[in-house]
């Protein structure tokens, strides 16, 4: 067997470098998986081919207020397509819902819900790559995935804690199933079962990351964007196959690729820098392209977010007047939609604060005995609109004495906040900026 060649120290920096962008977004993706799936130490883990539904909304992770949960309850498959499909099915439901199937790489096959395949049942086959069987009868639709280990992170609306039966009620009627098990056929031979090592991508150590990306590689066939740099991570043995050799690296080639890495970590951390929040960085491969770096900084952000055309959110509302980020114990605010400017939403739309620590839910800082509410919008009950027909939502500390602002109030922490404004399966004019949310003003005195 011939001899590898060897890259230079240059070759192999830029190689890691790049590879460790383009790999991040993967190996991020595998430490949930394993531990929602495959680690037998994880409480939660629960093997591949079923949901587990949450009956509550999750705070953001990282800090992200604008990638919180607030309105929807999510549920959370792991699939393995490397014997055959798997059939998604969902019952007919006018509850808004999105069903996302996703790449190992984190990158989006293709959507099943309100927006994207209507409120109608559906069996939907998920195919990984390869795949060249029938389609059977009965099948709605096919999501053709590019790697052979995917993830399914939904969301259905939830209203409110009285609204939690019925929600569970249609999550339980999410199915999933072998494509055998649909067709009522024999099932293909299991594949052999490989070792599935945690990816210990805190650690500085290039040699980690390029070990748990080159037992990941098996998982993803080379695409064409991706060809290039697939052959140079060849060269040093990461192609999938199990050859990476970290006892065998030269001390110089060993310190290259930990200068690489070291690397790629500082681009993406400019790149962050210079990404608004929340930035247009989710979608399938035909919405964001092959750029690795747009990937990485999704992946940074917060794995899972879901596409603008989906769910927009405005990020941080701020105080117009010069007072810096709101803050609950020094003003009361207001958010006003004038007539014909009401948040232009297919869905639903929603308003919703965070507070320290760590961009929690306001109504968390302050108690859930002061209204229970964690966000408002067209589908609370109760709101007032104003005698013209526009809006105004109350965002204070204290309870409105006004009866017909406290039905509009959103309780605020005593202290620094966010408010965030999601609209759920937005209007163009919002995708093109033709459409923009109203400042906060401050109001006098406590907002009575």
């Amino acid at each position: 067997m011939a001899e590898r060649a060897v890259p230079t120290a240059g070759e192999a920096r830029r190689t890691a470098a790049e590879a460790w962008i383009w790999g991040h977004p993967l190996v991020e993706n595998y430490r949930t998986l394993h531990a929602q799936a495959i680690d037998p130490e994880a409480p939660a883990a629960g093997g591949f081919g079923r949901f587990r539904h949450h009956a509550a909304p999750l705070a953001p992770a990282g800090g992200d207020a604008a990638g919180a949960d607030v309105d929807t309850v999510r549920s959370v498959a792991w699939l393995d397509l490397r014997a055959e499909p798997w059939v998604l099915s969902v019952p007919a439901t006018d509850r808004y819902h999105v069903l996302p199937v996703h790449d190992l790489d984190t990158v989006y096959v293709g959507f099943v819900g309100t927006r994207a395949t209507g409120p109608g049942a559906g069996d939907y086959l998920v195919a990984g790559p390869g795949w060249t069987g029938s389609v059977p009868d009965g099948v709605t639709g096919v999501l053709h995935a590019a790697t052979r280990l995917v993830g399914i992170v939904g969301r259905t609306h939830l209203a409110g804690p009285e609204d939690v039966p019925a929600v569970r009620a249609l999550q339980e009627r999410y199915r999933l199933r072998p494509l055998s098990a649909y067709t009522d056929t024999a099932a293909p031979h299991p594949p052999e079962e490989p070792l599935r090592p945690v990816a210990r991508v805190g650690e500085t150590d290039a040699v980690a990351f390029l070990t748990a990306l080159d037992f990941l590689l098996r998982f993803c066939p080379v695409l064409d964007a991706d060809r290039a740099l697939r052959a140079r991570l060849a060269v040093l043995g990461v192609d999938g196959g199990g050859a990476f050799e970290p006892g065998a690296l030269a001390p110089g080639l060993r310190a290259a690729l930990e200068a690489g890495v070291a690397d790629g970590r500082a681009r993406l951390a400019e790149a962050v820098a210079a990404t608004r929040r929340p930035a247009p960085v989710f979608g399938t491969r035909a919405e964001i392209g092959a750029e690795p770096l747009r990937r990485a900084v999704a992946a940074h952000q917060g794995l899972y977010g879901l596409p603008e055309s989906e769910v927009w959110s405005s990020g941080r509302l701020r105080d117009p007047a010069g007072h810096g980020p709101p803050d609950g114990a020094r003003h009361a605010y207001a958010i006003r939609f004038v007539p014909g400017q009401l948040p232009p939403a297919r869905f639903f739309w929603s308003a919703s604060l965070h507070g320290p620590p760590g961009g929690r839910l306001a109504e968390d800082a302050i108690g859930r005995d002061a209204i229970g509410r964690a966000a408002i919008g067209d589908r609370t009950p109760g709101i007032v609109h104003d005698d013209d027909g526009g809006l105004t939502l109350h965002l204070a500390h204290e309870r409105p004495t006004d009866p017909e602002r406290a039905a509009n109030w959103l309780p605020a922490p005593a202290g620094p906040f966010t408010a965030v404004l999601r609209l759920y399966g937005p209007d163009p004019s919002v995708l093109d900026g033709r459409w923009s949310p109203p400042p906060l003003t401050v109001a006098t005195g406590t907002g009575d």
